[in-house]
């Protein structure tokens, strides 16, 4: 992994560098990924008809605005360092940030951060063969080469982001402008037998699941909300733009899959963007998804660098890890050690191949602490009424309490459905209550 030096003392603040278009670019980067060329066939085998598609993709961009205006509101009254982790800690206690940092590094963002690179890999492996070690040192290399790049500085990191957001966006926009304009040439599509699914509540409630997961990285930017200019302003533009425009993207995505293939050739394809692509600009269509899926990857991997060890420089900073997390390069002004170390562990679950096990099973608690997140809304109205609001959540308190009722239909639809996977998930969140209370009681805080 890129190492750099640490200095042995630093008490620097992380220094505010990031602007509108740079948040704006966190956001769009982080919720783009490969979900939007995979999972429509999940979603088409549910809800067999384009206007129930449509509207599933809606109500979760709905649900995703929801969250991020509440997020909004508490990154503009808590405008620090750490985002989510703060604002659970000031609406609920250290204990509960703890669980939550915790969370993140051991299995939440560590585990996205591995499996983005394996899949990275295996889609390189769509222009070139690689063996199985040939694909792992490519994703090593990965993780190496975007440790490397967040060190170097957060405009470095920004830059890189904001390029590879554009890159995504603009490839998007080709796919959908190809299926819109020429579909015209396009010879008559094979007739595939639509499949004899009923609409019912419940598949409704799959496909959701399902679109919900597509949507999913908005809550990163609060990450690093202590480094962004005029966060009071800047944060709540940034999630509510670069939601609005993920939505529109994923629409227009699927409006152009429906306009080219037919609803059973979604249903019956693993790979319903390179089909469409295909089905558009030929053989040379495959290729295209494949560059955009790695283009994604890389964006959303490049994101997680960006964001994610800003929560561990925060629990660190409060006394609740390891005080070399908290440390600032004197160069580059960034949370080194907190960016190599999310890069060593993502290396070593890749390593191990446990990486997907492990997203699999932290995907209940991210939604867990997502539920959490916006109850803070709720709790921090209440006990801190007079907490500086520059942007409040429209809808006060109907949309927290939908917000907190989709959240919670989620997490037991997920106990229900997956039983395995998400009591192995409440597990290893509950795993931060003893970790947190050996912390307080052995830990010592010059360790490092």
């Amino acid at each position: 992994m890129a190492t750099t030096s640490v200095p042995t003392v630093s008490n620097a603040e992380l220094p505010r560098r990031l602007g509108l278009t740079d948040s704006t670019a966190i956001v769009v980067g982080m919720m783009i990924g490969a979900g939007i060329f995979l999972v429509p066939n999940l979603i088409a085998q549910s809800l067999p008809s384009p206007v129930w598609i449509m509207a599933a993709w809606i109500v979760a961009g709905g649900v995703s605005l929801l969250g991020a205006l509440g997020c909004a509101e508490l990154s503009a009254a808590l405008p620090a360092t750490g985002g989510q982790y703060v604002f659970i800690r000031e609406a609920y206690g250290p204990a509960a940030a703890f669980v939550c940092g915790w969370s993140l590094f051991t299995v939440g963002r560590s585990g996205q951060v591995a499996w983005l690179a394996v899949v990275f890999s295996l889609y390189v492996g769509y222009f070139t063969p690689l063996g199985n070690w040939e694909s792992r040192a490519l994703s090593l290399a990965v993780l190496a080469l975007f440790t490397w790049i967040n060190i170097r500085g957060v405009r470095l990191g920004a830059l890189v982001q904001n390029s590879l957001t554009l890159a995504k966006v603009a490839g998007i926009v080709i796919i959908v402008a190809g299926a819109i304009f020429f579909a015209h040439r396009l010879t008559a599509a094979a007739t595939v037998p639509v499949p004899a699914t009923a609409i019912s509540f419940s598949s409704f409630g799959v496909a959701l699941i399902a679109c919900l997961l597509a949507y999913d990285g908005w809550v990163q930017l609060s990450f690093v909300a202590g480094e962004i200019r005029n966060p009071q302003r800047t944060i709540a533009r940034a999630l509510i733009l670069g939601t609005l425009t993920v939505g529109a993207l994923y629409l227009l995505a699927n409006f152009a899959y429906l306009h080219v293939l037919s609803i059973g050739e979604i249903a019956g394809s693993s790979h319903v963007g390179a089909d469409a692509a295909a089905r558009v600009f030929g053989a040379s269509g495959g290729a295209v998804v494949a560059l955009l899926i790695l283009l994604s990857v890389l964006g959303s991997i490049n994101g997680c660098f960006l964001t994610t060890p800003r929560v561990y420089f925060a629990q660190a900073r409060d006394g609740l890890f390891f005080r070399r997390f908290g440390r600032v390069h004197p160069r580059y002004d960034t949370p080194t050690f907190a960016i190599v170390a999310q890069g060593v562990w993502s290396a070593l679950l890749i390593l191990s191949g446990s990486y997907e096990t492990l997203l699999d099973y932290a995907i209940f608690g991210l939604w867990l602490f997502y539920a959490l997140m916006i109850a803070a809304v709720i709790v921090l109205r209440r006990r801190r009424p007079d907490l500086p609001r520059p942007c409040r959540m429209w809808g006060y308190p109907v949309t927290p309490i939908l917000f907190l009722a989709i959240a919670a239909w989620f997490l037991v639809n997920m106990l229900l459905t997956r039983p395995g996977a998400a009591l192995a998930g409440c597990a290893l969140v509950l795993s931060g209550l003893p970790a947190y209370w050996a912390w307080r009681r052995w830990g010592n805080p010059e360790l490092a």
